[in-house]
């Protein structure tokens, strides 16, 4: 059958992206994305996902393609993505990506950066590669009406991620154009996924559905077609294809939108803090009142969050530190601040002062915040007991397209993430060496900084 004008153009524009340079704001923003992405896999080397993910592949031995961020083990491509990948979504530093609803980096960045040391790729290929993979996989969970998918139960944090990763795998083996068709028709065959991650309670599948199996799957599908492997023309269309399986309806037009002068890199989020996505316009909020008022927690007589209906579900009450609302504002008040280590502390989840103050804080879903979505805004009101009140509205989050942080701001926290895991000497290096990557020859070159010191 013919192929389609989309997939026609799609198809090229993969297959020729590791030719064309980024533009220079792109270039920048893709760095702040890699950077924020391998310090999210370093910090999650520790935590339990993390570490079941390294200690699973490391029972799968393998030839020596590539390095296990904060092990020791250097592995095949494909499990070095999948382990890298899980420590990328181990708990909720990661970006992420509102109009498409996923987090593109976990699954992304670890399949680039795998292929990339099998291939011997220069940093140059690993950035483009990357911003490559979050303008494919953003537009396809796009073009099946993201929102219309998660609510049918289907996992877009999962589906979008698989095809991305298979692109930015594949423009570092260099696929060419119809091979790139090949790609696709696997990266669609094993895409996956469905919505009920969110009654995980320790977090270990959801950083495998996020991170971990889109990360693996891209990097099978790339490597597969690279071999020889050949496939299905046009996946998204024609009899029986993806979109019509999936999509209700979908917009094909969509995959290709803008590609080349749209980077939807640029669209996507970085968290201030370590902690789910709905909860940071209550913290941004939160911390804007505790500076301007030099408020402290004993001076709280109430504390009423207004937040999406959707976003309330996800966080109100839940059984992990860095994704319940009540916990972390209630740490925020009582320290001023929130770090990687206060969103993580079990024992402090369980203390009786926290717990008491939590009975202070009243978490509501809005109707008008839940019209804004994608947009995740946060309405904060305090009741003080001298009789005051407080109130503000975040309408961008801090890290948000509309309100980006600054390149010092992404280093700072990478910094941070990295430091207590790699020591200060080796984060400081390995900061600097993701802005420079332009320069870098081979990205194998950065293993002695990824890797556990021997």
């Amino acid at each position: 059958m013919s192929v389609s004008p989309v997939m026609q153009r799609l198809s090229s524009y993969i297959a020729a992206a590791p030719r064309k340079s980024l533009p220079p704001q792109v270039l920048e923003r893709t760095k702040h994305h890699i950077l924020d992405t391998i310090a999210a896999m370093v910090s999650g080397s520790r935590l339990l996902p993390g570490r079941k993910g390294i200690a699973y592949v490391k029972t799968l031995g393998g030839v020596k393609e590539a390095c296990v961020i904060g092990s020791r083990i250097v592995t095949t491509a494909m499990n070095a993505a999948l382990a890298n990948g899980m420590c990328a979504h181990a708990d909720e530093t990661d970006d992420s990506h509102a109009p498409s609803v996923m987090h593109p980096g976990c699954g992304i960045v670890p399949a680039a950066l795998a292929v990339a040391e099998r291939e011997g790729g220069s940093g140059e290929a690993f950035l483009r590669a990357v911003a490559l993979g979050y303008d494919v996989a953003t537009r396809l969970t796009m073009s099946l009406n993201a929102f219309k998918f998660r609510e049918d139960g289907l996992s877009t944090h999962s589906y979008g991620p698989t095809f991305g990763a298979a692109a930015a795998a594949g423009s570092l083996v260099k696929l060419d154009e119809r091979q790139v068709r090949y790609l696709l028709s696997y990266a669609a065959q094993q895409a996956s996924g469905i919505s009920c991650w969110m009654r995980d309670a320790e977090h270990v599948e959801k950083a495998f559905d996020f991170g971990g199996m889109p990360a693996r799957n891209g990097v099978t599908a790339a490597t597969m077609v690279a071999q020889g492997f050949s496939g299905v023309e046009d996946v998204f269309s024609g009899e029986r294809n993806f979109l019509v399986a999936h999509g209700r309806p979908a917009h094909p037009a969509e995959l290709t939108r803008g590609l080349g002068e749209d980077y939807e890199i640029l669209r996507t989020n970085i968290k201030r803090w370590s902690v789910g996505s709905p909860i940071q316009a209550p913290l941004d909020s939160l911390s804007e009142l505790i500076e301007k008022n030099a408020l402290t927690a004993d001076e709280v007589e109430k504390l009423t969050i207004r937040v999406a209906h959707r976003d309330k579900n996800t966080t109100d009450n839940r059984p992990m530190p860095d994704i319940c609302m009540q916990h972390m504002c209630a740490v925020m008040l009582m320290d001023g601040t929130v770090t990687f280590k206060s969103s993580h502390d079990e024992k402090r989840f369980r203390d009786r002062k926290v717990l008491e103050f939590r009975k202070k804080i009243d978490l509501q879903g809005d109707d008008a915040l839940t019209r804004t979505m994608p947009a995740r805004q946060a309405i904060v009101e305090i009741a003080l007991r001298d009789g005051r009140s407080l109130r503000h509205h975040t309408v961008a989050v801090r890290g948000t397209a509309e309100n980006p942080m600054t390149r010092a701001e992404i280093d700072a926290k990478s910094y941070d993430l990295i430091a207590p895991v790699a020591g200060k000497a080796r984060a400081r290096r390995l900061c600097d060496a993701i802005w420079n990557l332009d320069k870098l020859k081979d990205v194998r070159e950065l293993r002695p900084l990824l890797m556990e010191a021997p």
